[in-house]
């Protein structure tokens, strides 16, 4: 399910002018929040099921339209783990009617280029393209999503790209962490595969890649989000022209997994590692809970940003590490906690001892309300500069739709984020940070770090 760069890039920039003290000074007082105004969305419904929405929005002359399907990782078998991914590489090879060089060139002479990418939930076929060229773009993308060629004469050197980043991505403690902490919390749902086997991606074959995207792909499973500048009507008719006609498809396949979590310490050995490689969480709410923005403020003052107290613990103060996070991931109806860190070999068992006091104290004991103002500045800003472009529209508005926020989610944000209070924390660390039921997978050194384990759970290999 990409974002977290972005994240960090503003956090850095934010905490210059929310956080940053010159000469220890105390910074100025911050303006009055503002409300995030969301321009006016036509949305409208085809005879098939398909859902467009049309928003216009700044000043350049662009214009980002994304084809949203729901469909994609979750849509696999235990048997076809990345075979959604193989479908979305393969669809950038061209349609029935245009090659792969010929696609690109005619995304290029409008001013952009084509973009498929696979998660979870959804698979997104888009482009940000010259507004003169919006109608346009969309018929073509309309080509690409009902039309693929996936040409068999592509589908070896695209399997051989997969096995590659699959064998590179089982060396790195990192990946190796995600899949062992997924496959624990998510169980054999899709949700808890991350990485096929060689043998399963060399297996695959045209007719099954073909016939993932018959079963999967339809006007009922498709929603279009267009913003920026573009003509609304010439726009709404090559919406109804291009896929008017498409067969309805399937209705969006919903299947909740059943989450757990158990303290254990599930270890991963690398012989010689210098650090360590912590995952440590357990299942939360997903965003269709009323508690979830109160929860992303404590995961926030917690271990989400840069300032947040796991940070300035073992970051900081301890220099037991040099980026760790927080997060809350989610899916549809499905969503987890998740504190991460490579740490120094040596200081393994300490840096958990730390993170643990941190939850623990803030499961206790409620932030000042001037630690909390701090972090709802950093998220308001965050909010307001991730819906300050035309695909941070869209994606906000597909987030909203994928999980039935309400209509007024985006508008009044800021102010939920602001009405969060100290106990309000301290009640989200208590109800859903609890600590006797967290996973926890490190990948390191066995020899150097299993007595420092032992104190934090069963261990597990």
């Amino acid at each position: 399910m990409t974002t977290r760069k972005l994240i960090l890039i503003v956090a850095a920039v934010l905490l210059t002018v929310v956080f940053a003290v010159a000469e220890k000074q105390s910074p100025p007082a911050g303006g009055t929040p503002q409300d995030f105004n969301l321009p006016p969305v036509n949305t409208f419904t085809l005879d098939n099921g398909l859902q467009a929405s049309l928003v216009q929005y700044g000043k350049l002359p662009k214009v980002s339209i994304s084809v949203r399907v729901r469909a994609g990782n979750l849509n696999e078998t235990p048997e076809q783990v990345w075979l959604a991914d193989l479908m979305g590489d393969l669809m950038e090879e061209g349609t029935a009617t245009m090659g792969a060089e010929e696609l690109a060139a005619a995304f290029a002479s409008m001013g952009g280029e084509l973009g498929i990418g696979t998660g979870f939930d959804v698979t997104v076929v888009g482009a940000d393209v010259l507004s003169d060229f919006g109608a346009d773009a969309m018929k073509v993308l309309a080509d690409v999503v009902r039309n693929p060629a996936l040409p068999e004469s592509e589908l070896e050197r695209l399997k051989g790209d997969m096995v590659r980043n699959v064998s590179i991505a089982m060396t790195r403690p990192g990946p190796l962490a995600n899949q062992k902490f997924q496959a624990l919390l998510y169980g054999d749902h899709p949700y808890g595969r991350l990485y096929p086997p060689e043998e399963m991606i060399r297996g695959y074959d045209l007719d099954g890649v073909r016939g993932f995207y018959k079963d999967n792909f339809g006007a009922k499973r498709t929603h279009i989000y267009v913003v920026g500048m573009f003509d609304e009507h010439a726009m709404e008719k090559a919406i109804r022209d291009a896929f008017g006609d498409w067969t309805a498809g399937p209705d969006p396949l919903v299947a909740t997994p059943e989450m757990k979590s158990k303290r254990a310490v599930h270890v991963i050995d690398r012989p010689g590692a210098p650090q360590s490689t912590l995952r440590i969480g357990l299942p939360v709410i997903d965003p269709s809970n009323p508690d979830y923005i109160a929860l992303s403020v404590t995961n926030t003052l917690l271990g989400g940003f840069f300032s947040s107290r796991v940070t300035s613990n073992i970051r900081e103060d301890k220099g037991y590490t040099y980026s760790p996070g927080s997060s809350i991931s989610s899916s549809y109806r499905a969503a987890d906690w998740t504190q991460s860190a490579d740490v120094t070999t040596a200081d393994t068992g300490a840096s958990l001892k730390e993170i643990f006091f941190e939850i623990d104290r803030l499961r206790n004991e409620p932030p000042t309300a001037e630690e909390l103002k701090g972090v709802q500045n950093y998220i308001a800003g965050v909010f307001v500069l991730q819906n300050s472009s035309r695909g941070g529209i869209g994606g906000q508005l597909a987030n909203v739709d994928l999980h039935g926020l309400s209509d007024d989610h985006l508008t009044t944000y800021v102010q939920r984020v602001y009405a969060v209070t100290p106990e309000d924390v301290r009640t989200m660390a208590e109800k859903y940070l609890r600590d006797d039921e967290m996973t926890i997978v490190v990948v390191g050194d066995k020899g150097q770090i299993e007595a420092q384990l032992k104190p934090y759970g069963k261990l597990v290999y």
